[in-house]
């Protein structure tokens, strides 16, 4: 359903300056950047001053999930450059709003050695998300503790710097296992609960048995998990990957995304769970390139509209650069743009998550909601029909089955998922020879000589199958009244077309075909192309000036702007399913039609019936 403006100006920000930033410095070269170094800590932009708090909108549909991979080389000994993190940090803090940045996931590894005064320094770092309650996860890599060792090793400096005591009280923090090393986050976004596991290097038995309980607490809840190590080139785990696979990924269909780091260069796989559902693995590490990789950031854009996540990599530390010149290397890697590192991966989410979390399906709605103030004619089909369609609005508009060439109407359970009626009828015609069944307002229904010159609402739900031929199928009305501009006295254009029709192209665009009152000739409104065996809503909508077509609840581009008045009637019926030309049936739709509504008045798209 499209946004309406009026209620989705404050969603428009997330994700509208997505790419914004990065086209406007790294994609235009150095010499275009020199205004854009980010702030020192102590001069902070507005939107990080101080006081400000951390609140992502937890309604857009799009929203962002920030990875850091290893920056094991920033905090080595006595080579302690905390400068490159901290422009990464502020980096998400600056355009936590508009990328609608709702998390970050460091991928371990987060110093050389684990020693004190390395966790103690990127422990500093990391205090500028704590300072804003940032919802952020930590986890131990193999350079971080004893590699040897599972997550039963006990203490370490890791453990003191980002055990537990570090998350509790922060609004997405969800618990740990007792050891403290794995811990589970839990974040809002699109409307919805999802949630980060975050796994030790190495799962002990009691690892693996807590993130399981984790998963089992938390049953409808999409699941990103990272570790440190699983993918270790394209399409390649690596063993303890695939025993990590092996004994917790495969069987929970809740885990859609892995993200780890450990090994370079980047790399994905792709593999399909015990439910037949694809789990996207993500190998992300750039400590083997310039500056220790420079705490570069992943960025994965979710648009559930869309449904894809886009993916970046970016350098904020080396942007931050850029006004005081870049040396060769870091032009190099102020973002990353092959493959592995700017992609688009494509997921149905309504469809990934309906073995555990389905979408519940939107309740019929009584025929009586649907009867707002101004409705002429209302149709649905909630049962098979024999040879007669009652019109729910009570003013008499009934509609009559007519067959041709021995053709039947068929009943089907299947609907648009925001249409009101939960039934719709089969029409299945073919022309050449002319065959099939529609629908036509009985003689002398009030409906056949209203010209609605205060204005008027047609709305009416379709879906075209996947053997719909233009050859056969092409120029079929959803909604037509019949007489002639010939027999109107309106001879402008073809004398022989209807005087109104909403029908169908051989591209299957909607058009809005008729003649207005206050006009000779035919005034016309275009949609764009409707992908077949997909259910669709159309509403045209005149105000007593002006109509304009809409394909779900969105204005198309070929809505004229000549005024157009009413529509012209020489008091014979409206047609569902069939278009006569020069007066004679000349096709019939072939698909399925859903509700049909007419209403005497410019509706709203708060008041379609898809709303």
């Amino acid at each position: 359903m499209c946004t309406l403006p009026e209620h989705g100006a404050e969603h428009a920000q997330a994700g509208a300056g997505r790419r914004s930033f990065l086209r406007a410095t790294a994609l235009l070269g150095a010499a275009a950047t020199a205004g854009v170094a980010l702030p020192t800590a102590a001069e902070a932009a507005p939107e990080a001053a101080a006081g400000s708090h951390w609140r992502p909108d937890t309604h857009s549909r799009r929203f962002t999930l920030a990875v850091m991979p290893d920056t094991q080389y920033l905090f080595d000994g006595p080579s302690i450059d905390k400068a490159p993190v901290e422009a990464s940090l502020r980096y998400l803090l600056e355009h936590g709003r508009k990328e609608n940045i709702v998390f970050l996931s460091h991928l371990g590894d987060l110093t050389q050695n684990g020693a004190s005064a390395e966790v103690a320094a990127i422990s500093q770092a990391f205090g500028l998300l704590d300072r804003r309650g940032v919802g952020y996860s930590v986890l131990a890599g193999n350079h971080d503790v004893k590699s040897s060792t599972t997550d039963q090793r006990g203490a370490t400096p890791y453990l003191d710097a980002f055990g537990p005591d570090r998350f509790k009280g922060k609004p997405t923090f969800g618990g740990a296992s007792a050891d403290g090393y794995n811990t589970f986050h839990l974040f809002k976004a699109a409307g919805r609960e999802w949630m980060v596991l975050a796994l030790d290097w190495r799962l002990s038995d009691q690892g693996y048995a807590w993130a399981k309980n984790v998963l089992a607490a938390h049953p409808k809840t999409p699941v990103i998990l990272t570790t440190h190590e699983l993918v270790v080139e394209d399409d390649t785990l690596s063993p303890y990957g695939q025993q990590l696979w092996d004994r917790l990924v495969a069987d929970h269909d809740q885990i859609f995304l892995t993200l780890n780091g450990h090994y370079w260069p980047a790399a994905r796989a792709t593999r399909k769970n015990a439910a037949g559902h694809d789990v996207h693995l993500h190998l992300t590490n750039y400590q083997n390139r310039y500056f220790g990789g420079a705490a570069m950031i992943r960025l994965y854009r979710f648009d559930l509209d869309r449904n894809v996540i886009d993916v970046e990599t970016v350098s904020p530390w080396i942007l931050g650069r850029a006004g005081k010149g870049l040396n060769e290397l870091e032009r190099q890697e102020i973002e990353l743009s092959g493959d592995a590192d700017r992609f688009t991966v494509d997921l149905d989410f309504a469809d990934r998550f309906s073995g555990f979390a389905p979408v519940p399906a939107r309740p019929a709605r009584p025929a009586s909601r649907m009867l707002i103030p101004g409705t002429v004619a209302y149709w649905r089909f909630d049962s098979a029909v024999t040879d007669q369609v009652r019109d729910l609005s009570g003013r008499g508009n009934d509609l009559a089955v007519v067959t041709v060439g021995g053709g039947t109407l068929g009943w089907s359970a299947d609907h648009h998922p925001d249409q009101p009626g939960h039934g719709s009828l089969e029409f299945q015609g073919y022309k050449s020879p002319l065959k099939g069944a529609y629908l036509r307002t009985v003689d002398g229904a009030p409906l056949n000589s209203a010209t609605f010159k205060a204005g008027y609402t047609i709305e009416a739900f379709y879906r075209l199958p996947a053997d719909w031929d233009p050859d056969h199928h092409a120029w079929s009305g959803v909604v037509s009244r019949t007489g002639t501009g010939g027999a109107a006295g309106k001879t402008a254009d073809d004398p022989d077309e209807p005087l109104a029709t909403l029908s169908l192209s051989n591209d299957r665009e909607p058009q809005w075909a008729m003649r207005p009152l206050n006009q000779e000739g035919i005034a016309t409104n275009w949609g764009q192309e409707t992908p077949l065996e997909t259910w669709w809503h159309l509403a045209v909508v005149n105000d007593g000036r002006h109509t304009t077509l809409y394909v779900e609840g969105c204005p198309v581009v070929r809505n004229p702007k000549a005024t157009a008045t009413g529509i012209t009637s020489v008091g014979l019926p409206w047609l569902l399913g069939g278009y006569e030309y020069g007066g004679k049936i000349d096709q019939i739709l072939h698909g399925r039609l859903g509700d049909v509504r007419v209403v005497e008045r410019a509706l709203p798209v708060t008041s379609f019936m898809n709303h």
